[in-house]
């Protein structure tokens, strides 16, 4: 028997399993190569997924009835959720109904992509590059602005982000610029950086657990060390029915502190 565990380890020294890398995240374009329109593989789970939150929400939408089925209930309840447990519980009713459109299309958004990470023939989250979290905390940054400019008028809003009251004047000389970097740079960057690291987190450990899965598995010599792959199997699939979870929490934590964000833009916070 020790001859037998010593002769696979060897075997397994000879090669090693295929673990992922950066080219992951980097793949070569699929579709449309040299146009404007080159698709790699994210970009085309991003438009799968796209094409599939329209027609699920439009075919909803068209055949909506007052007592609603099992599927609509469900759309239903997670608009309702967006709605009355994010926007409304933040920003109040008065003021946040005209940002339920906004902060819904983020959170369904960033949910789905999210979840294509474990999706079969997929598998990988259209928000892991850091392209569609950016996009989203630009657009929060966007209407962050636009808020606050409509509530107050440009000159006040700016006196009051750059030159907070009861503050000393020569510590404005410190702060005005602290003030800038955190309302253009460090608030969009904190909603990039936390949704695309945890999404490549996410990925990588995946996929290392099932790497190792399948090395151990299939190229292992002996039945001992092919247990040690079974327990890497068992490990890649607790960390994917993980990733439900954070997909589904990543997307909330995204659209909540966008609204928090959003909300602060006014003179005072509710």
């Amino acid at each position: 028997m020790v001859e037998a565990v010593g002769s696979g380890a060897l075997t397994l020294a000879a090669s090693k399993p295929e673990l992922p890398g950066i080219d992951d995240f980097m793949p070569p374009e699929i579709l449309f190569q040299g146009t404007p329109f080159a698709m790699n593989r994210i970009i085309f789970v991003r438009f799968i997924a796209m094409v599939v939150i329209l027609l699920l929400l439009g075919v909803t939408a068209a055949r909506a009835k007052l007592i609603p089925s099992r599927w609509q209930g469900a759309v239903e309840w997670l608009l309702d959720f967006v709605r009355d447990s994010i926007v409304y519980e933040v920003m109040g009713e008065l003021r946040g109904r005209r940002y339920v459109p906004m902060i819904t299309t983020i959170f369904l958004t960033v949910m789905c992509f999210n979840l294509c990470g474990i999706i079969p023939g997929l598998n990988i989250a259209a928000t892991a590059t850091i392209t569609m979290p950016l996009v989203f905390a630009l657009w929060t940054l966007i209407q962050y602005l636009v808020t606050g400019v409509r509530a107050q008028g440009l000159g006040k809003y700016l006196k009051q982000e750059l030159f907070p009251a009861g503050v000393p004047w020569p510590i404005y000389i410190l702060l005005t610029p602290i003030q800038l970097l955190e309302m253009l740079i460090i608030k969009p960057a904190s909603l990039t950086i936390r949704l695309f690291a945890n999404m490549i987190a996410g990925h990588l450990l995946v996929a290392i657990s099932l790497a190792f899965a399948q090395f151990y598995i299939i190229e292992a010599s002996n039945k001992l060390l092919a247990l040690a792959g079974v327990g890497w199997f068992a490990l890649g699939f607790a960390l994917t029915a993980f990733e439900i979870f954070v997909a589904a929490l990543q997307a909330y934590v995204f659209a909540i502190l966008s609204t928090v964000y959003i909300n602060q833009s006014y003179p005072e916070v509710d």
